[in-house]
């Protein structure tokens, strides 16, 4: 293996150690990083004079050759060869000779890989805001068009009371926009450019770190070297925020598992987003949904990783930290597969709106409308909630719902009770009566998208 530190030994490493030494296999997805970085720093270095801008534009044309026969795949990604750092140094050194072993002055590979890692991820963290926000916007586009389809809530999986598909899809929708303002706060973090420390101690040459910066399109530079090189808190955010997206995800699509069981029959999920079985030719199961609920296993396990990874590290950078990459990598390319894979999934189901309304009418979903129509009536709440709770067993004994009682049956209950109580506990009064901001009433879900939209409108 060809080592940009050869100098110190007397001998190469055993072949086994150079397998498990080296990151090319998974670090080589860093190249644009890795060289529009190495571009930055030759410049600066010609600017500043620790090398000629002659050298330095023979430097950055030879790494723009570079770039360009990695993107055409003409360049050997060999497994002999140490990391993508080694891999760019050592093609540049092949096609401008010993001038290429200028590259590396004033930097180590401990800042160059703190680099390339931040680049990388700010990159990333913006694809995946993009994909929540159109996921959003889809989620937006059907609460409109669901503002009138009743459905049953629910608490303890029990149905509680009446609420919208709407409503209940806008609630993702909040979920969803913290996960954007989380990444958000992420990239803050990300944006802080490194290069400049070192190994861990800064170097003697006078680098112009700012205007590195300024080139690369970080806000600001690191303010501890030693800090620059050891810390990955940047990385262990991003799968923590990654980590509560597909915790969201997964409900949703826990959700969507259980609606579209016979059993529940409130949606269908489309064809090409399901599987059939290989032995029961009735099946249609509901596998996307499945797999990306598995999937959020794989993004807390990349968490979980990398916090195992930092937690006993010493100041400043140890080879440990050569472990960070898998794990970030596959929580950048899980969330992202998840999120393209879930909204068309979502935009495509056909929902079922009988089978809901039907669901709505059973469980006593209006039991707290009877409750509140009591209180209405100047009756304390707590003795209020007593009554309906006796008159619910009294249509569980005779197998019939809170409406379908007479209002003889009413009064043994509470002679408070009124005719106008069947307009108090309809399903529609249930919902048109919760105006309150945030709630399910079809007005208060109108508004509530209007507000989204302007959100949307606003980031």
């Amino acid at each position: 293996m060809a080592q940009l530190w050869g100098g110190r030994f007397a001998k190469g490493n055993d072949r086994l150690v150079e397998e498990f030494h080296s990151s090319l296999s998974f670090d080589r997805r860093l190249y644009r990083q890795d060289i529009r970085g190495s571009i930055a720093h030759a410049r600066m270095l010609g600017r500043v004079g620790v090398i000629t801008e002659e050298e330095a534009g023979q430097i950055i044309a030879g790494l723009a050759v570079i770039l360009a026969d990695i993107k055409t795949g003409r360049v050997e990604f060999s497994p002999e060869v140490e990391d993508i750092h080694s891999l760019v140094e050592q093609e540049l050194i092949k096609k401008i000779g010993i001038l290429g072993k200028k590259l590396h002055t004033g930097r180590s590979r401990n800042d160059q890989v703190a680099l390339d890692v931040r680049m990388y991820l700010k990159e990333e963290i913006r694809k995946v805001q993009d994909l929540l926000q159109e996921l959003r916007l889809t989620l937006l586009d059907l609460a409109e068009q669901h503002v009138d389809t009743v459905m049953p809530g629910y608490t303890h999986l029990q149905r509680a009371q009446p609420v919208t598909y709407a409503h209940h899809l806008l609630a993702y929708f909040e979920m969803f926009g913290r996960d954007r303002e989380r990444l958000e706060d992420c990239y803050r973090r990300t944006d802080i450019m490194p290069l400049g420390a070192g190994a861990l101690a800064g170097t003697v040459f006078p680098l112009d770190r700012e205007s590195v910066a300024r080139e690369l399109g970080f806000a600001r530079i690191s303010e501890n070297s030693m800090d620059a090189v050891a810390s990955r808190d940047f990385a262990i955010e991003f799968c923590a925020a990654a980590s509560i997206i597909m915790m969201h995800l997964s409900r949703f699509c826990e959700e969507i598992i259980l609606w579209s069981t016979a059993e529940f029959a409130f949606i269908e999920v489309d064809d090409a987003y399901a599987t059939g079985s290989s032995i029961m030719p009735q099946k249609k199961n509901p596998d996307m949904a499945e797999l990306t609920r598995g999937k959020a296993g794989r993004v807390f396990g990349d968490l979980q990783a990398l916090l195992t990874l930092m937690k006993g590290l010493p100041l400043a950078y140890n080879k440990d930290m050569q472990e960070d990459k898998e794990a970030l990598f596959d929580a950048v390319d899980t969330v992202k597969k998840c999120l393209l894979v879930f909204e068309p999934m979502v935009r495509t189901i056909r929902v079922r709106p009988d089978r809901m309304a039907r669901a709505v009418r059973g469980g006593f979903t209006n039991a707290t409308d009877l409750a509140d129509y009591l209180v209405r009536k100047d009756m304390p709440f707590r003795e209020a909630h007593e009554i309906v709770g006796r008159a619910v067993i009294y249509c569980i004994e005779n197998d019939k719902d809170l409406e379908a009682l007479t209002l003889d049956e009413f009064h043994g209950f509470s002679p408070a009770i009124r005719e106008d109580v069947y307009a108090a506990i309809s399903i529609e009064n249930s919902l048109a009566v919760r105006r309150v901001y945030g709630g399910p009433a079809p007005e208060a879900v109108r508004q509530a998208i209007a507000r989204a939209r302007r959100t949307l409108a606003e980031e």
